[in-house]
């Protein structure tokens, strides 16, 4: 029984830091991809970051 335990803990606690993971906005943007910020802040509606709106 204690064996059991000892593998489906940590297999669920990483199960669920991953699914914590990929819900996260920084996955949808490479920082080293140039344009890929501002195309991914196109596609979601807002601008993007370093990009001021102009004559704001």
């Amino acid at each position: 029984m204690i064996d059991i335990f000892t593998v489906v803990v940590p297999h669920v606690l990483m199960a669920f830091a991953i699914w914590r993971l990929l819900g996260r906005d920084e996955l949808d943007s490479d920082p080293i991809l140039p344009g890929t910020a501002s195309a991914m802040a196109q596609r979601n509606g807002r601008d993007a970051p370093g990009e001021g709106r102009p004559g704001a």
